[in-house]
């Protein structure tokens, strides 16, 4: 939060000096402060592209194009709280304020990630065919297809980048060569990739005994889903869970057709017409300690539904994790465009 001071500008600084506070430092933000120091508003630079635009002059106040309703933090949010609000609602910068609305500091995205780097490896099942997918996935492997301009699994990539997470192990198999030249070493990145080498198609958990021994608990994503669940969030549920396997769940809804007669006997009681029913629903994400892997057998398909059942079998604990956050299983067609649109939205 160092330099946050310097950022401050009162409501009747011309936009052309608050446009030079931007530029003075990396922070990329102006706070608009009262005498007392809490908080009216905050200017990026984009707010002032906008001014401009308007054919507004740069002696105008910062008081007339300041976003007067800023997204904030209280002094007692921690890293991985503040990291998840960022990427929800696609921040770089966070006013740190107090009870009153005084500015106590700033965070930004890129300090966060330097000094929340998580050690936890993180696993991205990506050998699928993508069946559903076709024609699309007959020349390009799943996770390669672009969604909103970019292939889907580097959006992932970027998407546990952005929380901290730097080791990754990708399993491939169908046209892995494509997959392992896009992602290199992961080093272009700011990642370390390790690839789990499929020689047949091994299920949903399968590859997960081709993984070296680990020390810490490590997370396991299906490669054909956005989100943006706070995963530090899901380890710390993990381990107070005291949990073998924690599986991501969501509620799924659906309505039943019919009117629906309850009944005693040959009685009649009711009828609900058209009920909904809600369940839980696996979300393809997941939380493991580390001798999971050794409840596998070696090179033989197998799926996460048949591990988990494992775990419970062998007496030991299964938690579920609802997720509440952005989700989308990129598995059909119409998926597929329903992600492209949310990403244009979310992007513009």
């Amino acid at each position: 939060m160092e330099k946050w001071k310097s950022v401050l500008v009162t409501p009747d600084t011309p936009s052309l000096e608050v446009l030079r506070v931007i530029d003075s430092t990396r922070l990329q933000i102006a706070l608009v402060v009262d005498e007392n120091r809490r908080l009216l508003g905050t200017v990026t630079d984009g707010d002032v592209r906008r001014v401009l635009l308007a054919g507004k002059s740069l002696a105008c106040p910062v008081s007339e194009f300041m976003n007067c309703k800023p997204t904030t933090a209280p002094l007692e949010a921690d890293p991985a709280t503040l990291m998840g609000l960022m990427q929800a609602k696609t921040l770089r910068q966070i006013p740190i304020v107090d009870a009153e609305g005084r500015v106590m500091g700033l965070e930004t995205m890129m300090s966060l990630m330097a000094r929340a780097e998580l050690e936890n490896p993180v696993v991205l099942m990506a050998g699928g065919r993508g069946e559903r997918l076709r024609p699309l996935t007959d020349t390009c492997p799943k996770p390669l297809l672009r969604v909103g301009g970019k292939p889907i699994l580097e959006r992932i990539l970027e998407t546990f980048l952005a929380q901290g997470f730097r080791n990754f192990y990708i399993s491939v198999n169908y046209k892995a060569e494509m997959v392992e030249s896009h992602f290199g070493d992961g080093s272009k990145f700011g990642a370390c990739i390790t690839y789990l080498r499929e020689d047949k198609p091994l299920g949903t958990a399968g590859a997960l005994a081709l993984l070296p021994q680990f020390e810490l608990p490590f997370l396991v994503m299906n490669g054909d889903l956005l989100t943006n669940v706070n995963f530090a969030h899901l380890l710390e549920f993990h381990a107070e869970q005291e949990a073998v396997g924690t599986m991501c769940v969501r509620d799924y809804t659906t309505q039943i057709p019919f009117g629906v007669v309850r009944t005693e006997g040959h009685r009649l009681l009711c009828i609900d017409e058209k009920p909904s029913r809600t369940v839980f629903v696996n979300a393809g994400i997941y939380a493991l300690s580390p001798q999971v892997p050794q409840l596998l057998p070696s090179g033989e398909a197998y799926d996460m539904p048949r591990l988990f059942e494992a775990i419970v079998a062998s007496n030991q604990k299964a938690a579920v994790f609802p997720v509440r956050d952005a989700w989308l299983d990129i598995g059909r067609m119409d998926d597929f465009e329903r992600a492209q649109q949310d990403c244009l939205s979310s992007d513009s």
